[in-house]
């Protein structure tokens, strides 16, 4: 249902907090290991696929790990409602610097897999 709420607004910028982020249980407890990132865009299906790609890179659980990003349940349906990207090829990663460009590529990496 998360998609569907989804499709009474559109808003102009979506941040995603990845300076940690739980990779197995959550959202109060679980396993948590540091992503050192933050993921900002316009487009929350894309914003949202490269949140999973981090949690591909950190070794998250095998829901995340044994499933295609766009191929997750709830990107699914929010690329079937049209509410962003309909694929990976869609998305554009942009850095500020070095650090953060060697991320991107890693994410980047990730997310042509599907």
């Amino acid at each position: 249902m998360i998609a569907e709420l989804n499709t009474g607004y559109r808003p102009d910028l979506i941040v995603l907090d990845g300076v940690a982020a739980f990779t197995d249980g959550g959202p109060s407890r679980g396993q948590l290991k540091a992503g050192n990132v933050m993921i900002a865009g316009s487009d929350r299906v894309a914003v949202d696929a490269v949140g999973v790609a981090m949690l591909k890179l950190l070794g998250a659980n095998a829901a995340i790990m044994g499933r295609k990003i766009f191929e997750q349940q709830q990107i699914a349906r929010a690329v079937e409602l049209k509410l962003g990207v309909e694929s990976a090829d869609a998305i554009d990663l942009v850095t500020g610097d070095a650090e953060s460009k060697a991320t991107s590529d890693s994410l980047r990496q990730i997310l042509s897999q599907g």
